[in-house]
């Protein structure tokens, strides 16, 4: 039963990412081609967020804002199943261990911080790679292999460092969201047991996005910066028109990119997009977790009727 549950937790948040990725990602191209710029303020390219957009309006290249969809979905489906298979597998095992029967918040912490390193390096490569697409010129994206081929192997995991640090923010997000779960559930108890031991979709939909849309919009003001510079990390010749003292050795060390930002652009410049981060990851966020909840439901059930068709069918051979 244990395992049907992970598997349900994992190809609901799965399919609920994906649709979220899908819906918000011309906005994260705009993002991330922002913030991949690093010039002084009078030489730079985009000045606004809104500057990205009007140039691919102008070009009449309005759909290479969606270039790099295909590995962002491939990367954000992986990690969504990694991470939500993986959180509750171990929040699972973690009370068989214990005996007991609730999670405390510093044990979901480190539950959830566990799951998002496993799910961090398993799809570093891809990220990189739809990093890369998103920055690269309008119309002269590269497909997926050429991209992850350009350099060595190593380049592949550019990143990797922060991607690990910011296993702290979905970690923060997801154990408030199942706290404030636990406490809003426990005052519906009577009209839950009428129901089932088993209902994910109890929760209002204005409740998840309420909560979520103010715990991620917190958790992007402390990690806004590092975003910033994984984008640089990952997306250093972006900027190639720009004429940097820097080698791409310093280039792709965080030392180097924060002495970059501080020099040209200063602290605000670590702070570039936050207005965009926040914006996208809420809305993200807030879609993940009310599809991941509906779909849940009608995952759960499906699981349930193919275990008991598989152990009927087995009963039956049993006899013959």
């Amino acid at each position: 039963m244990g395992d049907s549950e992970s598997l349900s937790e994992a190809t609901s948040g799965a399919i609920g990412s994906l649709l979220s990725t899908t819906i918000l990602y011309p906005l994260d191209t705009c993002k991330t081609k922002y913030q991949a710029e690093v010039r002084a303020h009078g030489q730079r390219r985009y000045r606004h967020l809104s500057d990205v957009l009007w140039e691919t309006i102008s070009n009449g290249q309005f759909l290479s804002l969606y270039q790099g969809l295909g590995t962002k979905n491939l990367q954000s489906f992986i990690s969504q199943f990694v991470y939500f298979y993986g959180y509750s597998y171990f929040k699972r095992l973690y009370l068989e261990k214990s005996g007991s029967k609730k999670i405390g918040t510093k044990a979901n912490l480190l539950v959830a911080a566990a799951a998002g390193a496993c799910t961090a390096i398993a799809t570093q490569p891809l990220d990189t790679a739809s990093s890369r697409m998103q920055t690269s010129a309008f119309g002269k994206s590269k497909g997926l292999w050429d991209t992850l081929t350009e350099g060595d192997w190593s380049n592949a995991f550019d990143g990797l460092g922060i991607s690990l640090l910011l296993t702290s923010n979905p970690a923060i997000q997801y154990t408030v969201f199942d706290q404030l779960k636990l406490k809003f559930l426990k005052g519906n108890q009577a009209s839950l047991s009428q129901s089932g031991a088993y209902e994910p979709s109890s929760l209002n939909s204005g409740f998840k996005s309420v909560v979520i849309m103010r715990e991620t919009g917190i958790s992007k003001l402390e990690t806004c910066c590092y975003f910033r510079c994984k984008v640089m990390i990952q997306a250093a010749e972006a900027d190639e028109n720009n004429h940097n003292d820097d080698d791409d050795a310093e280039k792709k060390k965080l030392s180097g990119v924060v002495f970059a930002i501080w020099r040209k652009e200063g602290v605000t410049g670590f702070f570039k997009g936050l207005h965009a981060q926040i914006l996208k990851t809420v809305l993200s966020s807030a879609l993940l977790l009310m599809i991941k909840e509906k779909i849940a439901a009608t995952t759960w059930v499906v699981l349930l009727a193919i275990r008991r068709s598989l152990l009927a069918q087995n009963g039956r051979l049993k006899s013959a």
